[in-house]
């Protein structure tokens, strides 16, 4: 999902911050960044850990030497011109600690989101409409899910435009193309792919008003 976290797991790489429209990296993002990618590999260079991270090169000096007055990170000599960064014991213990925060905060982000969803689709159980297909099997159906997993809600379809998921497992639903949206008896379709919300409108409004259902945006 595109608004979820600022740090991002990037395969063997360490850690990858990005910087959305709503949620900008913090310096202690930035600071957890670079204790995470060198308690991986403690041999990148500054260049290295920059481009990984997405600092410029002075921004990553910075860091690392205001990190080092604080006792958290040793400056290796490899040779005359380069170093090795190491984590002290303390920057363990730190990089624990804000990694534990980190996650308390993402936590809450994330169940944040799940209410709001909740919420957004209150009203159809309220009137008894518990009969949903979502389209768009991305990130944030994932979230939308999960979202419903313990309500009265029941997915009768999950549709998506990507050939190559239909016929695909997405979270034990069967992705189906579009068109099955005529076969399907259900009271609203939410659309769960926040990048084409208005193209998918467009697409599925024949279908809802043949078939009398209601289509959810977020």
């Amino acid at each position: 999902m595109d608004i979820m976290p600022e740090l991002v797991a990037n395969g063997n790489k360490g850690m990858l911050i990005t910087d959305g429209l709503y949620l900008k990296p913090s310096k202690s993002t930035r600071v957890l960044a670079i204790l995470e990618a060198l308690t991986r590999d403690s041999g990148l260079s500054q260049f290295e850990l920059g481009r990984r991270l997405n600092l410029s090169g002075a921004m990553v000096n910075q860091y690392l030497k205001q990190l080092q007055s604080e006792g958290l990170v040793e400056f290796m000599p490899v040779n005359g011109k380069s170093y090795r960064y190491t984590l002290t014991d303390a920057g363990h213990q730190s990089r624990r600690q804000m990694f534990s925060d980190y996650s308390s905060e993402t936590v809450r982000l994330y169940t944040t989101i799940k209410d709001f969803v909740v919420n957004r689709l209150s009203s159809f159980l309220m009137e008894g409409k518990v009969r949903l297909a979502l389209f768009g099997a991305s990130e944030t159906c994932e979230v939308v899910l999960s979202a419903l997993r313990d309500t009265d809600f029941h997915i009768m379809a999950l549709l998506d435009n990507d050939t190559t998921k239909q016929g695909q497992l997405f979270h034990g639903h069967v992705v189906s193309a579009p068109h099955v949206i005529d076969q399907v008896e259900c009271d609203a379709v939410v659309i769960t792919s926040f990048g084409k919300q208005d193209e998918i409108f467009e697409q599925l409004k024949p279908y809802s008003e043949k078939r009398g259902f209601q289509i959810v945006r977020f």
